[in-house]
Parts: C-alpha cells; sequence; structure tokens
C-alpha cells in the first residue's frame, strides 16, 4: 500500500500485548498445549499461517511462534508463575490480532489479563513535527 502525500492516519496494522496472569502452571508448561492454542489463535484470527516453532525450556517454560503471512502469534510461558506473555501482530483487513489474543486468553485459561492493543504505522508519512507521542518514553531521531 502506498500513502498519499497526507495519509488518512489507517493503521498499517494492529499489536496487540496481552498480558495474562494466574494461568495453571502444567499447560504453560506444556509445549504441546501451547503451540496448539497458538495455532488454534491463528485460525480464530483468521489469518494464514506459513510456519512455526516452539521450544521447552529447563527446568520449565515454553516458546512458541507462528510466522503468520500477516506477520506474527507469539507465546512465551513463566509457568512457576503462572504468567504467559503473547503478542499478535497482524496487517491486512482480513486478520484479527484481538481475536487471536481472545483465543489465547481463553486457551491459558487466564485468570486476569491485561491486553493492550497499538495501532502501527500510523505516522507514515507524516513530518516529524507533526507526530505527537504520549508520556511513555519514546525516541524520535532521524537518520543521518
Amino acid at each position: 500500500m502506498i500513502r498519499a502525500e497526507y495519509p488518512s492516519l489507517e493503521a498499517y496494522g494492529i499489536h496487540c500485548i496481552a498480558e495474562l496472569y494466574d494461568c495453571p502452571g502444567e499447560l504453560l508448561n506444556d509445549k504441546d498445549y501451547v503451540t496448539q492454542a497458538v495455532r488454534d489463535a491463528v485460525e480464530r484470527g483468521m489469518a494464514t499461517l506459513i510456519g512455526e516453532v516452539s521450544h521447552s525450556f529447563h527446568p520449565q517454560g515454553v516458546t512458541a511462534l507462528a510466522l503468520i503471512a500477516e506477520s506474527h502469534v507469539a507465546v512465551h510461558t513463566w509457568p512457576e508463575c503462572g504468567y504467559a506473555a503473547a503478542d499478535v501482530f497482524t496487517c491486512g483487513d482480513q486478520a484479527s490480532a484481538e481475536r487471536a489474543c481472545e483465543h489465547l486468553i481463553v486457551a491459558l485459561q487466564a485468570k486476569r489479563h491485561v491486553l493492550k492493543k497499538i495501532e502501527r504505522g500510523l505516522h507514515v508519512g507524516m513530518p516529524e513535527s507533526s507526530i505527537s507521542v504520549d508520556n511513555a518514553a519514546v525516541a524520535l531521531s532521524s537518520s543521518p
């Protein structure tokens, strides 16, 4: 997609970050279960699976990553804390990062969660002087 000189402020993609708390440790330490949850999130989010990789850590923990045509779905777990971090980025009009994250929240049986949605690429093509940022620590710089 090529933007006009004055973009319409439409996002290139949606990036959802989910913090999952109080999940059953045995689920978070089960590589096959977490991998299947990621696959199912891809399907629920209407994305196109291209590839996947997963790894079990010792003594515990799992990372599962799905490469999708629209970007990626990733889950990292800390079973000893009942915590999982999910990261879903999608672009295009079909896939839904939010639906994929909602599936992961349910599949990993989080009793508490925080879901953050970030619209990516809103400022592409805008002059630096017109970009405003929130109070987060953000550094904008120009390349030489």
